[in-house]
């Protein structure tokens, strides 16, 4: 068992952050996106500044920078993804986030000229075919909620992307602190400048499901996420959070009653064959001397 902490502990993410999307739907009936943000985010910087307050005060200039960096990204990510969920399903909005995996290896071209790899140019084609047979609608049209969705892919991406160039000079669960609270921070001055403060919805059940958000699917989640990938590979952790979205479809038709379409199940697993191709470079799969030799 202790050889699988690692896969066990991320599977537990994903599998919180896939009813994570079922939450923010609940949460969006009666809170507005920005009200769901600031309370989420709020609740994540108080719990892990309390519990890691040796951990922020060993922080330099350099560490909080790079803290507030990662913040921004995060902030605007789940932004976009929060909004956009008003728009579209919770199923699309799962699968549409998680295309970020695919879009992390672009980044590292554009900004480093690394080099791309055959296997990230695939796994790029067949998300877009994914993207598009499960989001553009019969008019040819996408809808407002996955583009907003999309958009919240790249900034998963360079959050992603960053977060692997931070964590190399800096310790994790600092770095974590820092992005909260500077999320919590943006996030309240949304609402402050909409003027949403004064009007919360005080509904139990939409506040619940805001304060699942900040507990579980935030607090928790990034803290066992940092923890588990200790005792795994990047590549393991990055297929094993991506499966996030087949938790988020999972619930929302448990829970939510959603019904399935079959382009959206044709798109789904086009883009969970676009990471999977991404990640794994098909290894999986015997060669051809493996091949011949069984023969």
């Amino acid at each position: 068992m202790k050889r699988y902490i690692g896969e066990i502990g991320l599977l537990l993410v994903a599998v919180i952050w896939g009813t994570g999307f079922v939450a923010g739907a609940v949460s969006l009936e009666t809170l507005t996106p920005y009200q769901v943000m600031a309370i989420r985010f709020i609740i994540a910087a108080c719990i892990m500044s309390v519990l890691f307050m040796k951990h922020f005060r060993a922080l330099n200039r350099s560490a909080v920078g790079a803290g507030i960096v990662l913040g921004v990204f995060l902030f605007l990510a789940f932004m976009l993804q929060t909004v956009g969920l008003q728009y579209t399903t919770p199923s699309k909005n799962a699968f549409l986030t998680a295309v970020n995996v695919v879009i992390v290896p672009f980044i590292g071209y554009v900004l480093y000229r690394r080099r791309l790899e055959k296997y990230g140019l695939i796994g790029a084609f067949l998300a877009i075919i994914g993207v598009g047979i499960l989001s553009v609608e019969m008019k040819l049209s996408l809808n407002i909620g996955d583009g907003l969705t999309l958009l919240c892919a790249v900034c998963f991406a360079f959050h992603i992307f960053f977060t692997c160039e931070y964590v190399k000079k800096h310790p994790p669960i600092g770095l974590t602190i820092v992005q909260m609270i500077t999320a919590s921070v943006l996030s309240l001055l949304i609402v402050l400048f909409k003027g949403e403060a004064l009007h919360v919805n005080l509904d139990i059940t939409g506040l619940l499901a805001a304060t699942y958000l900040g507990v579980f699917s935030t607090t928790l989640a990034f803290l066992l996420q940092t923890i588990a990938q200790k005792y795994t590979t990047e590549t393991k952790a990055a297929i094993i959070l991506s499966t996030e979205a087949l938790f988020g479809t999972l619930f929302s038709v448990l829970i939510l009653h959603e019904v399935l379409t079959t382009r959206m199940v044709i798109g789904s697993v086009l883009i969970l064959m676009a990471i999977i191709t991404a990640e794994t470079k098909l290894n999986f799969l015997p060669s051809k001397k493996e091949t011949v030799s069984h023969r």
